[in-house]
């Protein structure tokens, strides 16, 4: 046995335990150890850094497409006989996942970031037209269409926009490339960003790397996330995990929020 000390996530998640949590997800011999992990670790995950942004308010929670478009029963892309819609199981793993543990910890996080006065910035998909002529070739190859005021643009009610909490409505996958996300962060002093939404490995993903890219510090919070397979969620938090965040659940970010928030109260 190794005298090595076990390594941690800046959120206390152990390194065993990460990689027992994602056991039996990802195939053996597509996953080879990552040389530079450690280095990443260690410029990605210090927990320093993203404390400081809340000691300052400079932390912001984004919630990402929590629409019915993509996130309720019978609508958008899971309206009865669109051809492309996941099949039966895969949404009755989803909405499962969505319904008992995503939206409640979503709510959550909500209330404490409201609660210390930090930023809950809400992402959805909508166009500036109708028709949708302004989608991205992707949005358009896809059919994601949400105008403005139709159902699938609105927000699911738990989780809705409160008083003049910031929208960014966009028609691509990620915030940064199709908006003026990142000029909104940077009037508003953020630099830390708290992330959940839908879907893990498409949305959230793209807007996770983006961020980092662009220098934020970034929390991915793997259970205020969903996705339509348990192995598609769990892949995408493997290859995120370091390299492009840290990666948390719902209870220790409140934990995080309300100590370091609470340090700085005068």
């Amino acid at each position: 046995m190794s005298d090595k000390p076990e390594q941690q996530t800046s959120l206390g998640q152990t390194e065993a335990a990460f990689d027992a949590w994602i056991e039996g997800t990802l195939d053996s011999r597509d996953v080879e150890a990552d040389p530079l992990a450690d280095r990443y670790r260690q410029s990605i995950t210090p927990a320093s850094r993203p404390q400081r942004s809340l000691a300052h308010q400079h932390a912001a929670l984004l919630c990402i497409d929590m629409q019915f478009l993509d996130a309720a029963r019978g609508h958008g892309v899971f309206a009865p006989g669109r051809p492309e819609a996941a099949s039966p199981a895969a949404q009755d793993y989803y909405f499962e996942r969505l319904e008992r543990v995503v939206l409640p910890n979503v709510g959550a996080l909500q209330a404490c970031f409201r609660t210390h006065g930090l930023e809950v910035i809400h992402a959805r998909i909508q166009s500036l037209t109708r028709d949708g002529r302004d989608r991205s070739p992707g949005h358009k190859r896809l059919e994601l269409l949400a105008p403005p005021g139709s159902k699938e643009a609105e927000f699911l009610p738990e989780i809705a926009p409160v008083g003049d909490e910031i929208v960014i409505n966009k028609t691509a996958s990620g915030i940064f490339t199709a908006t003026n996300a990142r000029y909104i962060l940077a009037n508003l002093g953020v630099t830390a960003l708290y992330v959940v939404g839908v879907y893990t490995n498409e949305c959230v993903s793209t807007t996770v790397r983006d961020a980092c890219d662009l220098g934020f510090d970034v929390t991915l919070i793997e259970d205020g996330c969903a996705t339509v397979s348990r192995r598609l969620h769990r892949n995408t938090l493997a290859v995120l995990r370091d390299r492009y965040a840290r990666v948390g659940t719902t209870a220790e970010v409140i934990a995080e929020v309300n100590r370091l928030c609470q340090l700085a109260s005068p």
